[in-house]
């Protein structure tokens, strides 16, 4: 998934008019979207072009997951992981 032209990084489509809100709405909907993916404790906020993920995650394997789809949208660069593991106790 590409979101505007490929010779623009995500700091120029930002100064273009590629606002924080709809970069943080694209995230959340795609996070949402997947069905492999337990997104409802997960935070995206913005500081400048970089996205923040925040909350907690219950499996190992949805950081990595909503680490993948943030980058698709903003660039590997952009994603700073700050999410934390909560695993259920047995």
């Amino acid at each position: 998934m590409k979101f505007g032209p490929d010779n623009y990084n995500h700091e120029e489509r930002c100064s273009q008019g590629h606002s924080s809100a709809s970069t943080i709405a694209t995230i959340e909907a795609t996070l949402s979207a997947d069905p492999d993916i337990d997104s409802s404790a997960i935070e995206i906020r913005m500081l400048g072009p970089v996205v923040l993920l925040e909350g907690f995650i219950t499996k190992a394997a949805d950081r990595d997951k909503a680490i993948s789809l943030a980058a698709m949208i903003v660039g590997w660069e952009n994603v700073q992981d700050r999410m934390l593991s909560r695993f259920p106790t047995q």
